[in-house]
């Protein structure tokens, strides 16, 4: 049986790619990935050309069955979503399992992860955390989701996107506008960015022209926490 690596990428800063990473990109004889050209631009800044196939959310099915042929041929094929870590807000749950169930070997490369990165910063207190991921575009769902977060008391981390992100704040400061919040923006890009301060206050800088460019993080601490800004 072949064996399949489930690779963590850079979220937005190249530098980012492990040494392990690196090895293992140079050994593969397939790439499965989420966005073919995302993929190029890493792969053609390590200097390498493998062959990639296309494993987005849309078609994950019908390429796990593909990646499934070429491991069964003896080949040794790594799976990289757009940036991050798969299956965290990413295809790559469905691959896994499909291989898994098939009987061959499926390793995590570690590697970056939005998720993880923020939580390091946030300078929340708590113990646990939970991650939620892109919450539904759809106002009443969004709000209700959030309502339930909120009274779990656990710390939780969301991504949104820039078109979205001052509706979600809202929601947060409609129901709890004291809760204890960190906001990662362009987290490791070039105007990488990080707010710390209770909803109302975060929500107030959010507004301010410009400010809601780029994908963000949250994470939105589960107590209320003595409020810290760093704008």
């Amino acid at each position: 049986m072949s064996t399949l690596y489930i690779i963590g990428t850079p979220i937005g800063n190249l530098g980012d790619i492990s040494f392990r990473a690196v090895e293992i990109l140079k050994t593969v004889d397939l790439v499965a990935c989420e966005d073919t050209r995302r993929t190029l631009k890493l792969l053609s800044h390590l200097g390498l050309r493998i062959p990639l196939l296309s494993c987005r959310a849309q078609n994950e099915e019908f390429a796990a069955e593909k990646v499934i042929a070429s491991l069964k041929e003896g080949k040794t094929v790594a799976y990289a979503s757009d940036a991050g870590t798969p299956a965290l807000s990413d295809p790559g749950n469905l691959l896994v399992r499909l291989a898994a169930e098939a009987g061959h070997t499926v390793i995590p490369i570690p590697g970056p992860s939005a998720f993880a990165s923020l939580v390091s910063v946030s300078g929340g207190m708590d113990k646990t955390v939970v991650f939620e991921g892109f919450l539904s575009p759809k106002a009443g769902r969004r709000r209700s989701r959030l309502k339930e977060l909120l009274d779990m008391e656990t710390a939780f981390v969301l991504y949104e996107s820039p078109f979205r992100v001052l509706k979600l704040l809202t929601d947060l400061a409609d129901l709890d506008n004291e809760r204890y919040v960190c906001v990662g923006r362009e987290m490791t890009k070039v105007h990488e960015e990080y707010l710390r301060g209770s909803v109302a206050e975060i929500l107030l800088v959010l507004t301010e022209k410009n400010r809601q460019m780029g994908e963000f993080s949250v994470f939105v601490s589960g107590k209320k926490s003595k409020n810290r800004v760093n704008y």
